[in-house]
C-alpha cells in the first residue's frame, strides 16, 4: 500500500455551468506540470458524454444511473480505490453531476478517505451567473436552493459566463454569491479562462486558514457593500467556509479521554468518521458522530485499515483541532 496521500478536487455546479469545459483546463495544466490526473465522471443518466472531454490519455472512471450523493455512494468509494490501484494517479478529479447534494459529496469523499490514501482538496464550484440570476429573481425554489447549497459549501467559486451579464447584473450577482459564501475565493470567467495557479493554490491554502472567531460574522459584515470580485480572487482573512480535516492516528487512544473530548467538539463541527483503536480494549471501532450523536461499530480482528479520523463543518478550528488530537495520542 502506498503512504502518499493523492488530493481529491471535487467540481460541483449546477447543470450547465461549465464544469466539463473547467475540467479540461485542469487536466491539462496538471499534465503539462508533469502529473498524471485521473477523472471519476458522475452522471444520473445512463450514458456520460462529458467522459469523452478528459481524452483517451487520461484514467477516467464514470458512475452512472445514479448520484454520488444516494444511490451509488458504495460504488464511489470502490471506483476511487480501483482508480489509485491501477492508475496510481498523482491528483483526481469528481466531476458531480449537477444534481447533486454538494454536503453528501463531501461526506462521500470524507468516509472513502478512511479506507483510502486520499486528501480531500475542498470544492470548487462553476456558477452559471445568468442562470443563478434568473433563479433569483423568480424565487424557484428546489433549483434555487440546491444552487445555493452548492456555492455555500464551496472553497473556491468561478462565476462563469460573466459576458451574458451587465455591469449592474453582475453586481447583483457578486452581491448574492457574497451573502451566500464571503469566505470563498471567487473568479470571474468566461468559458472557465480563469488562472489557475491562484486558484489551485487557493484552494490549498484552506489547510492553513484560521477559523474566525464565534460571532465575528454578522449580518452587517455579510452585507457590507463594495467588496468585489474583480481582478481575480477576492480579498478575505480566510475562505474556508464548509471545510475538513483528515488526522492520521500515530497510536491508540485512551477511550474515556476520547468521549469526553467528543462532547466537547464546537457545534462548527457536525460531522466526524473515523477507524479507532482504544488502549484499554482489544478491539479497534468503526466510529460515526453526526449533529453530537455517537456511533461505535466493533470492525473485524482482519480489517487492516490505519487509524483515522475526518471531520467536516463550518469554519472550525484546524489547528487547535489537530493539536488536541495529537494531545489525546500522548501515552498515558
Amino acid at each position: 500500500m502506498r503512504n502518499k496521500m493523492t488530493p481529491v478536487y471535487i467540481l460541483s455546479g449546477f447543470l450547465g455551468s461549465g464544469k466539463t469545459t473547467l475540467l479540461t483546463r485542469l487536466l491539462q495544466h496538471w499534465k503539462q506540470e508533469g502529473l498524471k490526473p485521473a477523472v471519476v465522471m458522475n452522471e444520473i443518466g445512463e450514458v456520460n458524454i462529458d467522459s469523452l472531454a478528459a481524452g483517451a490519455d487520461v484514467p477516467t472512471s464514470e458512475l452512472l444511473s445514479g448520484c454520488v450523493c444516494c444511490t451509488i455512494r458504495a460504488d464511489f468509494a470502490a471506483e476511487l480505490g480501483m482508480l489509485l490501484q491501477r492508475d496510481r494517479p498523482d491528483v483526481i478529479v469528481v466531476e458531480a453531476t449537477g444534481a447533486a447534494n454538494p454536503m453528501e459529496i463531501l461526506d462521500g469523499v470524507a468516509e472513502a478517505s478512511l479506507y483510502l490514501n486520499i486528501e480531500l482538496q475542498q470544492m470548487i464550484t462553476v456558477v452559471d451567473t445568468p442562470h443563478l440570476l434568473h433563479l433569483h429573481r423568480e424565487q424557484r425554489a428546489k433549483t434555487y436552493r440546491l444552487m445555493q447549497e452548492q456555492i455555500r459549501c464551496a472553497n473556491v467559486l468561478i462565476l462563469n459566463k460573466t459576458d451574458r451579464l451587465s455591469q449592474d447584473e453582475l453586481s447583483e450577482v457578486t452581491e448574492i454569491v457574497e451573502k451566500w459564501n464571503r469566505s470563498a475565493a471567487a473568479f470571474e470567467a468566461v468559458r472557465c479562462h480563469v488562472d489557475l495557479e491562484p486558484m489551485l493554490s487557493a484552494v490549498s491554502r484552506s489547510e492553513q486558514s484560521a477559523a474566525v472567531p464565534e460571532g465575528a460574522v454578522d449580518d452587517e459584515i455579510m452585507n457590507t457593500p463594495g467588496r468585489s470580485f474583480k481582478g481575480g480572487a477576492a480579498s478575505h482573512d480566510t475562505h474556508a467556509h464548509v471545510m475538513s480535516y483528515t488526522h492520521h492516528l500515530q497510536g491508540p487512544l485512551d477511550s474515556r479521554k476520547f468521549e469526553a473530548w467528543i462532547r466537547e467538539l464546537p457545534r462548527d463541527i457536525y460531522r466526524a468518521k473515523g477507524i479507532l483503536t482504544f488502549q484499554d480494549t482489544a478491539s479497534r471501532y468503526l466510529f460515526q458522530y453526526a449533529f453530537r450523536e455517537t456511533d461505535y461499530t466493533r470492525l473485524p480482528q482482519e480489517v487492516e485499515l490505519r487509524d483515522v479520523l475526518v471531520f467536516i463543518g463550518e469554519q472550525f478550528d484546524r489547528t487547535a483541532l489537530k493539536q488536541q488530537l495529537q494531545k489525546l495520542s500522548e501515552p498515558t
